[in-house]
C-alpha cells in the first residue's frame, strides 16, 4: 500500500463484506461512546454483562471472527471524529464479539498514575485469547469484570 494512497482509494480496494463490518463497528462505536457518555457506570456494566447464546466454533473459525472483530475495532476507532479509546473500544467489541456468538469478558483494571494520580484501562478477552486492550493489560490490577467471574 503506498503512503500517498487516498482513504477513497483504500475504500474501493476494500470487500462489501468488510465494509459492512466497519459499518457496523462504526454504529456500534457510536452507541457504546454515547452509552459511556451518559449512563452511570453501573448501567453500562449491566450492559456489558448482559449474556448471549454461544455458537459452538472450530478453533480456527473463533480466532479468525475475533481478529476480525480486533481490526474493524481498531481500525474504525482510529477513524471517527470523536475519542474511541480503551473504554469505548472494549465495550464495541465484546458486543459484537457477543452477536457472534462468542461470550467474551471485559476486564476494568487501575494503576497508579503519576500525573493522572489514577489510570484506568479495560481490555477484553475469549477465555485465553486476547481479543482488544490485552497488550498493556499486565500493568493494571483488576477492579471489575463484565460479566463478573
Amino acid at each position: 500500500m503506498a503512503a500517498s494512497e487516498s482513504f477513497a482509494q483504500k475504500w474501493n480496494r476494500t470487500s462489501w463484506t468488510d465494509r459492512a463490518l466497519l459499518a457496523e463497528t462504526m454504529i456500534v462505536l457510536a452507541l457504546a461512546s454515547a452509552a459511556i457518555t451518559v449512563l452511570p457506570f453501573r448501567k453500562v456494566g449491566a450492559l456489558a454483562s448482559r449474556a448471549s447464546k454461544e455458537r459452538m466454533f472450530s478453533d480456527a473459525e473463533r480466532k479468525k471472527t475475533i481478529w476480525r472483530v480486533r481490526w474493524a475495532v481498531q481500525a474504525s476507532a482510529a477513524r471517527v471524529p470523536w475519542t474511541a479509546v480503551c473504554f469505548q473500544q472494549g465495550l464495541a467489541a465484546q458486543w459484537m464479539l457477543r452477536r457472534r456468538g462468542i461470550p467474551s469478558r471485559m476486564y476494568y483494571g487501575a494503576k497508579p498514575d503519576d500525573a493522572k494520580g489514577l489510570a484506568a484501562h479495560v481490555w477484553v478477552r475469549d477465555g485465553e485469547l486476547d481479543v482488544i486492550g490485552c497488550d498493556i493489560a499486565k500493568d493494571f490490577a483488576v477492579l471489575t469484570t463484565f460479566p463478573a467471574s
